[in-house]
């Protein structure tokens, strides 16, 4: 499902339009990202959780050639499904 569809079903549930439903999907996307990027936690219950991760530097390979190569390190957001979204998805 992309974001189009998302926002096609979200209008079709909710009885709402969808440019109404657009402004919804993208309102959420932006206070979970405004959040995130100040380093907090956003936790919708039954749905999970979306928090930030600081991933370290290190050395890894170039596949190509086996040289060696530096990562840098990294801020990154991840997902916790919550108990509800993993007994939907595990039926």
């Amino acid at each position: 499902m992309n974001k189009s569809q998302l926002i096609e079903t979200i209008a079709h549930s909710a009885d709402i339009s969808k440019a109404d439903a657009e402004r919804a999907v993208n309102a959420l996307a932006s206070a979970v990202t405004a959040e995130l990027a100040e380093g907090g936690k956003v936790e919708l219950v039954g749905f999970g959780s979306f928090t930030v991760s600081e991933r370290a530097a290190r050395v890894g390979r170039n596949p190509k050639t086996g040289e060696p190569i530096k990562i840098s390190a990294a801020t990154l957001p991840k997902f916790k499904p919550g108990k509800a979204l993993k007994e939907a998805v595990n039926r």
